[in-house]
């Protein structure tokens, strides 16, 4: 199991007693519409069977909890999934009331740490709707690139597809490329 502490953070799996605090977080119509996988309305039954989802060890998961004197709160999730088709996706989300103070920003980095040093992984890859530039910006801080390709993304939230712009981000110094599109691969 996984943990990390960055200067602000602490990223760390969810356990059950987190249903409530997880779903008074991400049960935003402005979260959820901006992830592929997260319901509207989003429950406590919904937060009750996320945490409960089996974890593989290289595949960490992570909520996002905000140290403030004794106290962390949860104001998001952070993780690497593994895709059907090999790319290791990392996603992210974060509760509205903490938006704009760099938090994704600096999960980000730890995780991608992780990934990089940890995993062993040699690539990442993410995704943002387009309509969501505020992820853009993030991923660019990050170090991921535009890999040029816009594809329709589901999202269960929205009760469609809606266009998704790709990154991609080269962990393996050794294979580092400038050519965004050869990193799509």
């Amino acid at each position: 199991m996984m943990f990390a502490r960055t200067k602000r953070l602490t990223l760390r799996p969810g356990w059950p007693e987190d249903a409530h605090a997880l779903s008074r977080a991400i049960a935003h119509d402005t979260v959820v519409t901006r992830l592929a996988r997260a319901p509207w309305p989003y429950t406590l039954a919904d937060a009750e069977a996320f945490l409960g989802q089996p974890r593989g060890a290289a595949q960490p998961s992570f909520l996002i909890c905000a140290r403030e004197g004794d106290t962390a709160e949860i104001v998001g999730g952070i993780g690497i999934h593994h895709e059907t088709d090999g790319t290791h996706q990392l996603g992210y989300w974060l509760t509205p009331t903490v938006w704009g103070r760099g938090y994704a920003t600096e999960a980000g980095h730890a995780v991608i740490a992780m990934a990089r040093h940890a995993l062993g992984y040699k690539r990442l890859h993410a995704w943002h709707f387009v309509d969501n530039p505020a992820s853009a910006r993030v991923l660019a801080k990050l170090g991921f690139r535009p890999t040029g390709r816009i594809e329709p993304r589901r999202s269960i939230a929205r009760g469609g597809v809606a266009p998704g712009a790709n990154y991609a981000l080269v962990l393996d110094e050794d294979n580092e490329t400038d050519d965004p599109m050869r990193m799509a691969a």
